[in-house]
């Protein structure tokens, strides 16, 4: 799976989110990556329970990801908060191989788009998801927020979905499709252009502003979302 294509492709991209979009949130896998984010602010800004998680809210509203405003206002190295809290997720006894979404993917007809992982997660932690779920070879490459430089940028930044677009190789006003469960990275994809479905899961409200023209509450609906990218039956 690669980070960028050698250039331009006429097909269609169809970006997806990875965390809590491959995978369902009832996997838990959110609940267990904000309690060590918590616990990463509390140690190293040596702060009460309450105050890192008012803090790191404030920063994941505002940025759109805990670690920006680490890096922007503490000086904290990005690789080793990832250390901490992407790496040490216990992903190996969470996540497992899902047929159905296997099959949903393989079910899109690679003639007609590219499918290309789009991540604020650093590139180790989307390589391991995929590859529990077994779905990493079918995807063509990964866009991720690059901890390893500075600034960060990441989802719902422009700079973000543009940067995704050239490392798939997708030529000037060519359409992309894209699936999140994030309102605002919906938000921001649609104002881009990009033909976007919201993923909202059944446990959740949904929103009482939509994201975008779709929403869904399953990554199947995605099948009568966008009919015309996958193979006829």
């Amino acid at each position: 799976m690669s980070t960028s294509t050698s250039g331009p492709d006429s097909r269609p991209i169809f970006f997806f989110d990875i965390d809590n979009c491959l995978y369902s949130r009832e996997c838990n896998i959110h609940d267990e990556m904000q309690k060590l984010i918590n616990q990463f602010f509390r140690k190293h800004l040596s702060l009460s329970a309450d105050d890192a998680h008012m803090l790191h809210m404030k920063y994941y509203k505002e940025y759109g990801l805990a670690i920006e405003g680490l890096t922007r206002h503490h000086k904290i190295d990005p690789l080793e908060f990832n250390r901490e809290v992407d790496d040490a997720l216990p992903l190996d006894t969470i996540l497992k191989p899902n047929p159905g979404l296997r099959k949903l993917l393989k079910d899109i007809d690679r003639s007609k788009v590219r499918l290309w992982l789009l991540t604020n997660a650093y590139v180790n932690h989307a390589k391991r998801v995929v590859k529990l779920l077994e779905v990493e070879d079918l995807f063509d490459g990964v866009t991720y927020c690059d901890y390893g430089q500075l600034p960060l940028i990441c989802k719902p930044n422009q700079a973000m979905y543009e940067r995704a677009e050239k490392e798939a190789g997708a030529s000037p006003g060519q359409k992309s499709y894209f699936v999140d469960d994030s309102h605002l990275n919906c938000v921001h994809a649609a104002k881009r252009g990009w033909v976007t479905a919201h993923l909202v899961e059944p446990s959740l409200p949904l929103p009482p502003t939509p994201a975008s023209q779709y929403v869904i509450r399953d990554l199947e609906e995605l099948r009568t979302c966008f009919p015309e990218v996958f193979k006829c039956s």
